[in-house]
């Protein structure tokens, strides 16, 4: 296996992904977005004080969980300090504290806390990734980067479409990010017009998994109180539901 260097080799790559395990190592080993590159191997040298005798992944980071999902998280992309130092989405920072703790009271997964990447969490019915696999300056991805990794996104998509049935969108990033994915996957173009972002908003098509909106789960929403515990109960309680979980 050779690194993934360009937008054409993630294409291609992407595409002659066998299985979930060989897609999450090509997504590991991808260096197709130079500033993004840059930037993931800067922090892990640079590192966070509190990190700095901890080893960072610094690389892109894989989709988690069961191969099977009846249930999907998309988020946006790593954190600088989360998973692009664990390895694991979600994993080691306070967003993935509360997305945790939310999934453990819902039954999606074994534990309250995700913190490193051999703690023992396992998820059920359920699998996480990114619109974007790679830590991005300020958490805002260029279009062309989110372009770019678009691919391992598709792809990913099309290994669980036999059981997934409910997408739920973190943040209006991801929201946006699932249109095209849906049509490139599914061939089933958006509603028109485009059904607008909002915590709890649903959209149901014919063939197409069952799209659910979240605030996401950033510092930003979860400390102002835009967030709160219970409102992520009732969107997983939902995202139960719809799956027939």
């Amino acid at each position: 296996m050779s690194p993934t260097r360009t937008p054409q080799q993630v294409q291609a790559t992407a595409a002659r992904a066998a299985s979930l395990s060989v897609l999450d190592a090509e997504v590991a080993d991808c260096f197709a977005c130079p500033r993004l590159v840059a930037w993931r191997e800067e922090v892990a040298v640079t590192k966070r004080a509190s990190f700095r005798d901890q080893h960072y992944w610094g690389r892109p980071v894989p989709g988690y969980g069961v191969a099977d999902p009846e249930i999907a998280i998309l988020g946006l992309a790593p954190a600088a300090h989360g998973g692009n130092r664990t390895g694991r989405i979600f994993t080691g920072d306070r967003s993935g504290d509360v997305l945790f703790a939310a999934l453990h009271r819902a039954g999606l997964v074994n534990q309250p806390t995700s913190v490193a990447a051999d703690d023992g969490l396992t998820l059920r019915h359920l699998r996480i990734f990114a619109a974007v696999r790679c830590a991005p300056p300020d958490n805002k991805p260029l279009p062309e980067e989110r372009d770019t990794c678009a691919p391992w996104l598709h792809r990913e998509l099309e290994l669980i479409r036999p059981t997934l049935k409910v997408v739920v969108a973190l943040g209006a990033f991801a929201w946006q990010a699932w249109w095209p994915a849906m049509t490139a996957v599914y061939g089933t173009r958006p509603p028109v017009p485009r059904p607008k972002f909002g915590h709890g908003a649903r959209v149901s098509q014919p063939g197409v998994p069952e799209l659910l909106g979240c605030f996401h789960v950033s510092q930003q929403n979860t400390f102002t109180g835009k967030l709160t515990p219970a409102m992520l109960d009732d969107v997983f309680t939902e995202a139960k539901r719809l799956a027939q979980i």
